[in-house]
């Protein structure tokens, strides 16, 4: 995960940069842009442009807002006992009410509660590795150890360890910050920069991809392997293991700042992947407002969905649908 951020960190740069240099102005005077609009003006390649435009449609606004509906049901499930189904009936009104908002507001919504949120959980996670700081160099040698493959060298299964560990780290490093994968330049491409240059919103994506997988994912794996309460070949995986990590470290009030933080942060993610979506719905001159609104009903049906599935179903779908 951290050497696909690395890379990341280059691609993010390229992307929205471009994303600056070749944006449009819409019906509405928002600037307008991201891969499928540069294709076309910078490649000439409409087609193309077409192409990425689809794909992006069915996984960011479709499959991608199933993983992060499930994420919420499943951290208000774990610290409440809340049922899904009425989380689910919620999370659908709140993202109804932002979407058909307009994109002003999914911006306003998104600009104020994400960085509040990160810094409350990073000061968080940093208070708990300095209360464990004899605990810290043994985390990053079991990450080194396991990356690596060091634990099963004599065994004989190091090829296939270290292969996997490619595979889950690349799968997870592009889910986190979606650097390279033509999502985070719609947004770029909408922002007004300064210094007014396209290379100036290429340096702040940059600065978004190391936060999100450097800095709260680092953070994150950090409380979990400092708690103890990580053990291979568990059932307890994905958010339930961190509320338990966090809870385990700070008392019961932490996984409840979990499922809070959580449904912060995959909220404003639900109504991101929501506009990149519209953004390529109206780069495929698919303009009117009818049909606008069928597609966005169909993102609240997916919301609905993901709230209700098995974890591992929505997930085998995001890393289809990434591919």
């Amino acid at each position: 995960m951290w050497l696909i951020a690395i890379l990341g960190m280059a691609t993010a740069f390229a992307e929205s940069t471009l994303a600056q240099l070749y944006k449009t102005r819409d019906d509405d005077g928002n600037f307008r842009g991201g891969p499928a609009y540069y294709m076309e003006k910078g490649l000439g390649m409409r087609w193309m442009g077409v192409v990425f435009s689809v794909l992006l449609i069915i996984a960011f606004g479709l499959v991608f807002n199933s993983v992060q509906a499930n994420s919420i049901t499943q951290a208000a499930y774990v610290a409440f006992g809340f049922d899904p189904l009425y989380v689910g009936m919620a999370l659908v009104v709140l993202s109804g009410f932002v979407i058909f908002g307009g994109i002003r507001k999914i911006a306003r919504t998104a600009e104020i509660i994400v960085p509040v949120m990160a810094l409350l959980y990073l000061a968080l996670a940093f208070y708990i590795m300095l209360t464990n700081l004899d605990k810290v160099p043994g985390v990053l040698e079991m990450i080194f150890r396991s990356a690596f493959g060091l634990e099963e060298a004599a065994s004989g299964a190091l090829g296939y360890t270290v292969a996997q560990g490619m595979v889950q780290g690349i799968k997870r490093g592009l889910f986190s910050n979606e650097a390279g994968m033509g999502s985070a330049p719609n947004a770029a491409a909408s922002a007004t920069p300064y210094p007014p240059h396209p290379a100036s919103q290429g340096y702040v994506q940059m600065l978004g991809v190391f936060v999100d997988t450097i800095v709260i994912c680092t953070a994150t794996v950090a409380i979990i392997l400092i708690s103890g309460e990580y053990m291979p070949g568990s059932e307890i995986t994905g958010i339930e293991l961190t509320q338990r990590a966090l809870a385990s470290e700070v008392g019961n009030w932490g996984g409840i700042f979990v499922a809070v933080a959580i449904f912060f942060f995959a909220f404003t993610s639900i109504i991101a992947n929501y506009s990149y979506a519209e953004t390529n719905l109206l780069f495929l001159e698919h303009n009117h407002k009818v049909g606008l609104n069928i597609f966005r009903v169909i993102v609240l049906c997916m919301v609905m969905f993901g709230a209700m599935a098995e974890l591992p179903v929505v997930w085998v779908m995001a890393d289809t649908s990434m591919g």
